[in-house]
């Protein structure tokens, strides 16, 4: 069983490569990449979902460019809706003269295109997938652990740069499989922080802070260093370094909690994993 310190010193070390990422030149490349990318409305949103379920960076064909990229002959746009608007008189409230303001007239359907469907120069990338191995040979574990709450994992070959998933309602969770054996362990226990904590709670940026934090907890303890990952995933969903580290201190209970359960279920399961089959050799 990991001691309480040294999960205490898992969170620290966290919260100390979440400042120093949010402090770096990488950083700041990054976010001007990020800014590049509009915030789309609930309903733009549903139809990118709608679309292409997989995007995750979409932008027009002359923002591509302006990064560096292109998109690929003969991809489908995804189509949206962009406001058109005119300009109206108005009443100014302050003066007596007349002033203008612009008013939303229609929408029209503009095409844009996923990340995947492009090629060119590489992104700026605050997170790296892990290409380590699974030093403890833990996943069959995990897998255990999700069984004894009732989920099964399934391998996956997931569209564009997903890791993995969860569905409560179908108690699923699924898994890329294309990856070096260490990303698969720290996927499978984000996804279970996830099946465990976040069936009530609706605040995505708090989810994704907790599964990663409990994933970096958990593969502290059996050997993987998840930085690379995890340092920029927590916090492009919590922000900068201060409020990412008041988040963490702030859910840091329930992230040990969790991280406890997961790691206990871990030890059971190794020893059902280990105990001979009936009937077999002693």
């Amino acid at each position: 069983m990991i001691a309480s310190s040294r999960k205490d010193e898992a969170l620290e070390r966290l919260s100390n490569g979440i400042a120093q990422l949010t402090s770096s030149e990488a950083w700041s490349t990054w976010l001007r990449m990020q800014a590049r990318f509009h915030q789309y409305s609930f309903s733009n949103s549903l139809l990118i979902l709608l679309q292409r379920s997989s995007a995750t960076r979409v932008a027009g064909f002359q923002t591509w460019r302006r990064l560096g990229r292109v998109v690929r002959r003969g991809e489908l746009a995804i189509w949206i809706l962009a406001p058109v608007t005119r300009r109206v008189a108005a009443e100014s409230d302050a003066e007596s003269s007349e002033t203008t303001k612009r008013v939303v007239v229609t929408f029209r359907p503009v095409p844009v295109f996923d990340l995947d469907q492009t090629e060119g120069e590489p992104l700026p990338e605050v997170c790296s997938r892990l290409t380590g191995d699974d030093p403890m040979g833990v996943y069959a574990g995990l897998v255990t652990v999700a069984e004894s709450i009732g989920f099964t994992v399934e391998d996956h070959v997931f569209d564009g740069e997903t890791n993995g998933d969860w569905s409560q309602s179908l108690r699923r969770i699924r898994v890329e499989v294309n990856l070096a054996p260490a990303h698969p362990v720290k996927t499978l226990v984000h996804e279970l922080g996830h099946a465990l904590l976040h069936v009530d709670i609706a605040n995505r940026a708090l989810k994704e802070l907790e599964a990663e934090s409990i994933a970096y907890v958990v593969c502290d303890a059996i050997g993987i260093e998840s930085d690379e990952w995890s340092f920029g995933y927590v916090a492009d969903w919590a922000g900068g370094g201060d409020q990412a580290i008041a988040a963490i201190k702030t859910a840091g209970a329930r992230i040990q909690q969790t991280a406890e359960q997961i790691l206990l279920g871990l030890d059971v399961a190794e020893l059902h994993l280990e105990e001979p089959a009936a009937g077999g050799e002693q």
